[in-house]
C-alpha cells in the first residue's frame, strides 16, 4: 500500500480579501472532476489516499501530508508555475510526481522538465501502473483514449465533501462537478477539445448519479463539465426525466445554441430543472455554426443571438455567453461596439470577455507559433484573462486595451439592470459576485492600459519588438507565487515553446519526439506500440 496525494490547484496565491471572496464563491468550485475520479481509484486500488484542492488560501504544501510515496497535481496553464515549484518541493523530499489536466495536455514538453510523469489522457488501468512505477522520470503517458466512466458521486462523496462543501455540508454555491460526455463535435481553433471525438458516458452511471442525488443531497446543483452537453439530447433528457418532478436537482450545463434550436427542448431542459445554461458565441464574424445562425455574421448574427438568447431566457434562468476578443477576423471598433450592444440587449445574460490565448496544441497556437506571434517570456501566470501572450494582427497593444477597459466598463455598470431582470435569488447572487470577480479583471485592464501609455518598454514588448518582460508582470509574477516565486523565480519562468505534439492513431498507437535538449525518452502506456515517424498518425 502506498501513501498517494492528490492535489488539485485552482488558484495562484490569494494577496487581498476581494480576490478571497471570489476565490471561495467561484475558483473553490472549479474543481477538476478528473482529480476526484483518480482518487477513488487509487482508494479501490487499495492504496492510502489524500485528496485535497488549493484555492488561494494557506499554503498549498501543507493540504497533503509531508511523506507522500506518489503527488498527483492538477493544473491550469496559468497555475503551471505554482505547479512546477510544488514539484521541485515535493521531488526534494523523495516524492515522485506526476501531473495532469490542461496545462499537461497544453504543453507536455514544457511540464515534464519539472515532474517525473506527464499524464495526457488516463484511464484506471494507467493509474496503476504509474503507482507501480512502470515508467521512467521525466516520461510523458497516456492511456489510448480517455477513460469513458467514472466513480458515481456516492463513490466520490469524501472528495465532494473536500472540495466544492464548506466543513463537509453544501452551501448555496455548492457544484458538483459532473460529466454525461466527452469531447465535442466543433473543431474551434482555439480549444483544447478542438480535435476530440465525441461520445456519451454510460446512461446508467448517470442515472444512478441523479437518483443518488436526489435522494441523498436535494437541491445541491450540479455542474456539467461536458464542453457541449446534450448533443445527444433525447437520450440525455430522457434520463433526467426519469426522476420524478420535485425531487430532481438544479443542474448547470454548457451546450452551443444550435443545440437549443426548439422550444420543446428548452421545455425540457425548465422542467428538469436546470438552471443555468453557458452557449459559447465566441465571435460576430466566425464559428457562426455553433450559434446556430447557419453562415450568418456580423449584425445578422446579433440580431439572431440577441433573439435566440430572450426565447431561452424564457425558460432557463441564468444565461453566460462566452466572447474572444481580437481574433484575426476581428478588425476596427464594430466587435467591440457589437459585444456593447448585445450586453444591453440581453441585461439577463451574463458575458464572459477573452482574449485569444495560445493553448499547445491548437491549430491557433500552431499558427501563431509559426508566424513568430506568442510573446516568447511571457511566463504561464498570463495565459488567462485579461493578459495578452501573442500580438494581434489588426490591433496594437494600447488600442485593444483601451477598447476592453470600454468593454468591462460596460458590462460592469449592467449590474443592477440584471438584478432586475425575471430570475431567482440564487441567479443574483451569482450575478452579483461574478460581478464583483471582474472588477478585478477590469482593474488588471486598466493598470495595463496606464503601462502601455506610459511605458514604452510595454509597448515594444507587447509589439513583440523585444523579449525583455516589462517590471509590472515581474512584480505581478512574485505578488501571485507569494514565497514559492524563490522556488521557480521569474527569470526560470519562460515557457518551453513547440509544436512537437504527441500523436495518435485509430489504433491508438502513440508517437512523440523527446525534445533534444532536455534528452530524456518519452514513454508511453505498455498497451501502446511506439511508431517512428513515418508511421500514419492523427493528431492527438
Amino acid at each position: 500500500m502506498k501513501k498517494i496525494g492528490i492535489l488539485d490547484l485552482c488558484s495562484n496565491v490569494v494577496f487581498n480579501p476581494h480576490e478571497g471572496i471570489v476565490n471561495f464563491l467561484e475558483r473553490k468550485q472549479q474543481v477538476s472532476l478528473t482529480s476526484q475520479v483518480i482518487a477513488v481509484w487509487c482508494r479501490q486500488l487499495g492504496h492510502q489516499v489524500h485528496y485535497a484542492t488549493y484555492y488561494g488560501f494557506g499554503d498549498p504544501i501543507r493540504k497533503l501530508p509531508d511523506d507522500l510515496d506518489i503527488v498527483f497535481i492538477s493544473s491550469y496553464s496559468f497555475l503551471a508555475p505554482l505547479a512546477y515549484a510544488l514539484a521541485k518541493v515535493y521531488r526534494r523530499n523523495g516524492t515522485r510526481t506526476v501531473i495532469g489536466g490542461a496545462h499537461a495536455k497544453s504543453f507536455p514538453q514544457d511540464a515534464r522538465r519539472y515532474f517525473d510523469l506527464v499524464v495526457l489522457d488516463c484511464n484506471k488501468e494507467l493509474i496503476a501502473d504509474i503507482i507501480a512505477d512502470h515508467f521512467e522520470p521525466q516520461s510523458i503517458i497516456s492511456s489510448p483514449k480517455p477513460y469513458n466512466d467514472i466513480p458515481t458521486i456516492e463513490e466520490r462523496l469524501p472528495e465532494i465533501k473536500a472540495s466544492v462543501f464548506w466543513r463537509g455540508k453544501s452551501f448555496a454555491y455548492s457544484l458538483i462537478p459532473m460529466l454525461a460526455s466527452i469531447g465535442c463535435p466543433y473543431t474551434c481553433n482555439f480549444c483544447i477539445d478542438w480535435n476530440s471525438r465525441y461520445h456519451t458516458l454510460p446512461t446508467e452511471r448517470l442515472l444512478e448519479d441523479l437518483r443518488y442525488a436526489s435522494k441523498n443531497l436535494p437541491g445541491v446543483k450540479l455542474l456539467f463539465d461536458d464542453p457541449n452537453f446534450g448533443i445527444r439530447f433525447d437520450e440525455t433528457l430522457d434520463i433526467f426525466e426519469s426522476i420524478p418532478p420535485g425531487q430532481r436537482n438544479p443542474y448547470f450545463i454548457e451546450t452551443s445554441l444550435s443545440n437549443l434550436r426548439s422550444t420543446d427542448r428548452l421545455k425540457r431542459l425548465r422542467d428538469t430543472n436546470c438552471l443555468a445554461v453557458a452557449p459559447g458565441i465566441e465571435s460576430w464574424n466566425q464559428y457562426s455554426n455553433k450559434a446556430g445562425v447557419g453562415t450568418a455574421t456580423h449584425r445578422q448574427k446579433l440580431d439572431h443571438v440577441v433573439e435566440h438568447l430572450q426565447g431561452i431566457h424564457e425558460y432557463i434562468p441564468h444565461l453566460q455567453a462566452n466572447f474572444i476578443l481580437g481574433l484575426d477576423t476581428d478588425a476596427g471598433d464594430e466587435p467591440f461596439e457589437m459585444t456593447k450592444e448585445f450586453i444591453r440587449r440581453t441585461p439577463f445574460v451574463f458575458p464572459t470577455l477573452n482574449t485569444p490565448m495560445p493553448f499547445g496544441g491548437t491549430p491557433l497556437y500552431s499558427d501563431m507559433l509559426k508566424q513568430g506571434r506568442i510573446l516568447k517570456t511571457v511566463p504561464f501566470s498570463f495565459y488567462r484573462n485579461p493578459y495578452l501572450a501573442l500580438t494581434l494582427k489588426n490591433y496594437d497593444p494600447l488600442s485593444f486595451f483601451q477598447k476592453m477597459v470600454d468593454l468591462y466598463s460596460v458590462s460592469d455598470k449592467m449590474l443592477a439592470t440584471r438584478l432586475t431582470a425575471k430570475s431567482t435569488w440564487v441567479v443574483n447572487g451569482v450575478n452579483s459576485y461574478r460581478t464583483f470577480a471582474t472588477r478585478s479583471v477590469l482593474k488588471t485592464l486598466q493598470e495595463t492600459l496606464r503601462h502601455l501609455q506610459t511605458d514604452a518598454n510595454y509597448r515594444a514588448f507587447h509589439a513583440g519588438q523585444t523579449e525583455r518582460l516589462p517590471d509590472g508582470y515581474v512584480r505581478a509574477y512574485q505578488r501571485e507565487l507569494g514565497k514559492y516565486a524563490e522556488l521557480m523565480p521569474v527569470e526560470e519562468s519562460q515557457p518551453l515553446l513547440d509544436d512537437d505534439r504527441p500523436m495518435i492513431d485509430g489504433e491508438g498507437v502513440v508517437h512523440l519526439t523527446a525534445t533534444p535538449e532536455l534528452n530524456v525518452k518519452a514513454s508511453f502506456h505498455p498497451a501502446l506500440q511506439i511508431k517512428d515517424s513515418a508511421g500514419s498518425q492523427t493528431p492527438l
